[in-house]
């Protein structure tokens, strides 16, 4: 692992120590009042879902033609991470839409394709580890495909007239809600980097392990 993995975990660990403070802190909403904190969680795991399956996507774009295996092992690590924080974000969404729209549910253009985005990482996974031999390039199709889906997520909510919140709200926030938020990416950037890291490392050992495997048989 590089020099820096030990220091940057210490700072994400501290940043996530402080967060609890630092949203605590921060004003009601008008409308939703201190529901409206579940937005500082919500949105930045929400954008390192869209990043991870854009990060899954170029790795497999470059294995597919490049057929080196680092990239497949970083396209395998991105899944992960999608799939992670995928999670998070359909589960911290109905916690706010419960108390903004009345329900914890709506199959609006946003959420259905961010569920789409999220099933499709998980396919892939399924695949590579059930799909028996090329499945690596055919789970490297379904990443493209999810990749695909990232820009459609993210315009849905302007081209369809839905319920969700436009992405015109972040940059209209007010100084003391928005430097909070940006404290938050900050924070699940840094998480994200750093798991990123941590799996293609894992990967990589892993690969090692199963070359000498190999190595031992013949």
């Amino acid at each position: 692992m590089p020099r820096w993995f030990i220091p940057a975990a210490i700072v994400c660990a501290l940043l996530f120590a402080a967060s609890p403070i630092v949203i605590a802190t921060s004003p009601d909403e008008a409308e939703l009042g201190m529901v409206f904190k579940i937005f500082y969680y919500h949105m930045p795991s929400a954008w390192m879902f869209l990043l991870s399956a854009i990060v899954c996507g170029v790795a497999s774009l470059r294995f597919l033609f490049g057929g080196n295996p680092r990239q497949d092992r970083s396209a395998a690590a991105a899944a992960e991470l999608t799939v992670l924080f995928g999670a998070i974000t359909l589960v911290t969404g109905p916690l706010w839409a419960r108390r903004s729209w009345g329900t914890w549910w709506i199959w609006d253009a946003r959420i259905t394709a961010s569920l789409v985005g999220w099933m499709i990482a998980w396919s892939y996974l399924i695949v590579r580890k059930y799909g028996g031999p090329g499945s690596d390039k055919l789970a490297s199709g379904l990443a493209i495909f999810g990749m695909a889906n990232v820009p459609f997520i993210y315009i849905s909510v302007n081209v369809w007239r839905t319920i969700h919140p436009l992405t015109t709200v972040v940059p209209k926030l007010p100084v003391d809600m928005s430097w909070r938020l940006w404290f938050c990416v900050t924070m699940f950037t840094l998480l994200y980097v750093l798991l990123f890291k941590l799996r293609v490392h894992l990967e990589e050992q892993r690969a090692r392990v199963d070359a000498l495997y190999l190595a031992l048989e013949t």
